[in-house]
């Protein structure tokens, strides 16, 4: 059942991204702290080694991130965030001309710095609370911005987080800061509810059955649920044993409308996507099948 009209295309600095099928977001950190994979992809050979494969396995963008959200995490200095950045960026932009960039930032400074390396997508992970700045620096720019929501900051926003009610209160939130938005001139506007950012297990899962109701903002979901503890805390396992579990909640956020899912494992996040819209009567997809 369709709620709301429903975008079909992402501009991505030009390039159309076809949402009529969801698609995949690869997570490429750059990080040494990364709850699930830091300090893997520090050195350019290995992060390029990385881009190649998870493009060859079907993402459409690949997010970067030089700047750890983990709960507990400090927030990193934008020349710090740069640092690490500038080089993967370059060689990247090099290696694969074609590809489409995304970078996980909250510094108006870092994202000024990575427009320059082509980058198509800035995912904020603080709603432009951080540095209001970054608004100004995108705008004009015609590229897709994610807006998350997150209680309180990475450092503490797992003490104790409270809602009246949490799919309510993001919703709130999310009109008051499109309100904001909508004064700009921005590009295409990606709703991520933020998953494990300021939530507790039972919120996360209550947020995963309502996600549905996120629709009516007419705005592409973007779901980021890969690896983290709502999984492998309940299944008592290893984040790098979470893939499984996260597969099984992707089908869960597919059938409530996300358009996006980011993701460690792009094999298993693509599968899942095709297998979802054979189930759903998809003729393309039987005929490709």
């Amino acid at each position: 059942m369709h709620l709301a009209w429903e975008p079909t295309t992402l501009n991505c600095r030009g390039t159309l991204v076809d949402l009529k099928q969801p698609i995949v977001m690869g997570i490429l950190n750059i990080t040494e702290d990364s709850f699930s994979d830091g300090g893997a992809y520090m050195k350019v050979d290995a992060a390029v080694k990385r881009v190649a494969q998870m493009l060859q396995e079907g993402a459409t963008i690949i997010d970067v991130g030089a700047a750890s959200s983990r709960p507990g995490a400090a927030l990193v200095s934008p020349a710090e965030e740069s640092r690490r950045l500038q080089p993967h960026l370059l060689a990247l932009q090099h290696e694969f001309p074609n590809a489409l960039f995304s970078l996980d930032t909250y510094h108006s400074e870092v994202a000024e710095m990575a427009l320059t390396y082509g980058i198509s997508m800035i995912n904020d992970i603080s709603a432009f609370s951080i540095d209001p700045r970054l608004i100004e620096v995108i705008s004009g720019s015609s590229i897709p911005y994610v807006l998350m929501h997150m209680q309180r900051k990475p450092k503490d926003m797992q003490q104790a987080p409270k809602y009246n009610n949490v799919t309510q209160d993001i919703m709130q939130f999310m009109v008051r800061k499109l309100s904001v938005l909508m004064e700009k001139d921005l590009g295409d506007i990606i709703i991520d509810p933020g998953f494990g950012f300021g939530k507790t297990q039972s919120q996360n899962y209550q947020l995963l059955r309502e996600l549905h109701v996120f629709k009516i903002l007419e705005r592409p979901v973007l779901v980021g649920i890969s690896r983290k503890s709502m999984i492998h805390k309940a299944l008592e396992i290893e984040p790098q044993q979470a893939d499984n579990g996260t597969t099984a909640l992707h089908m869960l956020a597919l059938n409530q409308g996300a358009k996006i899912l980011r993701t460690h494992d792009v094999k298993s996040a693509q599968e899942c996507i095709k297998l979802w819209s054979l189930a759903q009567g998809d003729e393309q997809v039987q005929e490709s099948g």
